[in-house]
Parts: structure tokens; C-alpha cells; sequence
């Protein structure tokens, strides 16, 4: 399995741009022939491409330093010399690309869907050749001009998952199961608080050409805003969503709090997300110690969608609600 890695720091350096040459024409019937020097080619551009075919950062883990080609000098005959090859880096849909200078990060791109780039660093130009020079003083110049750097910058990578639904929660909500219920995902499960240690995604498919993408998030906690538990690091991934899908375990106790912790929770690290669409679940009603809080629920929320995911109670009127909600959005 491929580890998911969602940041990353790299340095890239574009190609410089090739020197002009210095030349004269030596052909045998034109004796006092003038300049004939090439310009320099043009240095690569570095260009950052999503696809889908890549789904994490890790391979920036492993090679961080990425240099485009150089442009080839100019020569003689006037010939110009070849550009130099641009660099096209490819990174999953969702990423950011930041430039870090003087401490500051300054966002460049938010790479979204495949097939979004950016000219992250532009090559240098070529440098000309002594053909330029030639004036009506100075016949046989012998001067030409050097090729132009190419730009170095510090990139921060940053992926943020691409999703319909984010599904949020107290660790051990059943967030995993639900997931390997309504998709073909299959996440580590078990009984235990921070069983997933990333997010995961997974298609849903209602048939008639009705799908959509559902990730889960790592169970968020008190003080996750200030990076408590599993923290910040993956409430930037249900920045992108649609619908937050509110998993409640209904065989805890205090299950109300739970809830109001969570949203407090969202409204610390972004108003974005507490504006956004929400659908209250609450999980694991197969449980007797779930029966009191099936009240409560129903007492305190105007909807809520009661299920057991791991027996696949109530999954059919739920996915076809966030369908309608999706379609209405």
C-alpha cells in the first residue's frame, strides 16, 4: 500500500539560457564577410501538472532537488542554439504549490482537476549572438551577450483531498466502517482510537450514473484546531468537500458535547467549514447501551439519519439523502 504523504518541501532551479556566439562568415568569395554568430537557446521552463494518476506526495519525500535543461550556446552560421527541454513535474489533483522566500509562504496554484499546471520557474533567455551588434561603426563586433539564469525557489507542496463528503467524528465513531460499507474502500479497522492514521477516499455508487467521492477523515478530538491528537494536519482535507457527514456514536456518553466539541472544533480552523452543508448520523444503533441516546438525538437535532454501519442499517435512505443534498448544492 502506498503511503499517503500530504506535504512536502523542494527546491527547483530552471534552466539558464545559453550563450551567443561570436562569429564571422569565412566563405571563400566573401572575404570581408560580417558577424555570423547564433543566439543562445532558451533555458526549460519547471512546470507542475495534476493528474490522477498520482494520489500522494511521498515520491518528494525521496527526491527534492529538480532541475530543468540548459539552453544550448548559439554557433556559427547564425544558428541558433536548441531550447532547452522544460521540466514538467507531476503532483495529485488537490495540490497547492506555495513559494517559500524570506520565511513567507506566497500561494503560486491550487492545482485542482487533471491537466491544471503552472510555469513555476520560466528558463532564461538566450543570450545574442554578435549578428545584433553589427552597426554602421563597428562592422565586425565582437561582442555577444551571456544567457540569462534560470529562477531557484523553495516550493511547499501541499495536497488537499478532492472529495464530495467528508466524513467527521470522535475517533472510534465507526467513520472506517461506513466507509468499507458504502464503497470499495477498505481502510484499517478496529476498535481502538486513531486507528486511521490518514484519510482515505471511496467511490460511492448509487448506480444510474449517480456517484460521488467520500473520504474520512482521522478522528478529530479536542483542541484538534491547535493540533491536539491527529490535529490540524488533516482538517485541511474537508476544506474541498461539499457535505460534512457528522458521525455521532451513540453508544458514548455525553453524546451532545461530543457533537458541540467537534463543531467548535471547525469553527476554530476555518469559518469555511462550520458554513458548510452538514448531515448528522448517528452510528452503531444496533448497540443496547445506544438506546438512550437515540432519544436524545432525536430530541436535539431537527434531521437526523440513524444507522448501524457495521450491519448496514439505515445506509440506503442515508446515501440517497446526501444524493439530494449533492444534486441541490
Amino acid at each position: 500500500m502506498v503511503k499517503f504523504v500530504d506535504e512536502a518541501e523542494i527546491y527547483i532551479r530552471s534552466g539558464k539560457g545559453g550563450d551567443g556566439c561570436i562569429a564571422f562568415r569565412r566563405e571563400k568569395f566573401v572575404p570581408k564577410g560580417g558577424p555570423w554568430g547564433g543566439d543562445g537557446g532558451k533555458g526549460g521552463d519547471i512546470i507542475f501538472k495534476a493528474v490522477k494518476s498520482k494520489k500522494t506526495l511521498l515520491d518528494f519525500h525521496f527526491q527534492k532537488h529538480f532541475y530543468a535543461e540548459n539552453g544550448k550556446p548559439g554557433s556559427s552560421n547564425n544558428k541558433k542554439g536548441k531550447d532547452g527541454d522544460d521540466l514538467i513535474i507531476e503532483v495529485p489533483c488537490g495540490t497547492i504549490i506555495k513559494e517559500i522566500k524570506d520565511g513567507e509562504e506566497k500561494i503560486l496554484a491550487d492545482l485542482v482537476k487533471e491537466g491544471d499546471y503552472i510555469i513555476a520557474a520560466k528558463g532564461g533567455k538566450g543570450g545574442l549572438g554578435n549578428t545584433h551588434f553589427k552597426s554602421s561603426t563597428n562592422q565586425t563586433p565582437r561582442i555577444a551577450t551571456k544567457g540569462e539564469r534560470g529562477e531557484e525557489k523553495i516550493i511547499k507542496l501541499e495536497l488537499k483531498l478532492i472529495a464530495d463528503v467528508g466524513i467527521i467524528g470522535y475517533p472510534n465513531s465507526g467513520k472506517s466502517t461506513l466507509l468499507s460499507k458504502i464503497s470499495k474502500a477498505r481502510p484499517k479497522i478496529a476498535d481502538y482510537p486513531f486507528t486511521t492514521l490518514e484519510p482515505n477516499l471511496g467511490l460511492v455508487d448509487l448506480g444510474d450514473f449517480r456517484s460521488f467521492v467520500v473520504a474520512d477523515i482521522p478522528g478529530l478530538i479536542e483542541g484538534a484546531s491547535k493540533g491536539k491528537g491527529l490535529g490540524i494536519k488533516f482538517l485541511k482535507h474537508i476544506e474541498r468537500t461539499k457535505i460534512l457527514l457528522h458521525l455521532l456514536d451513540l453508544s458514548e456518553n455525553d453524546i451532545i458535547n461530543r457533537y458541540k466539541v467537534i463543531r467548535e472544533e471547525l469553527k476554530n480552523y476555518s469559518d469555511k467549514l462550520i458554513e458548510k452543508k452538514e448531515i448528522i448520523v448517528g452510528n452503531k444503533i444496533d448497540l443496547d447501551k445506544s438506546k438512550d441516546n437515540i432519544e436524545k438525538v432525536k430530541n436535539y437535532f431537527k434531521d437526523v439519519y440513524l444507522i448501524s454501519a457495521l450491519k448496514g442499517e439505515g445506509l440506503k435512505e442515508l446515501l440517497e439523502k446526501i444524493w439530494r443534498e449533492l444534486k441541490n448544492d
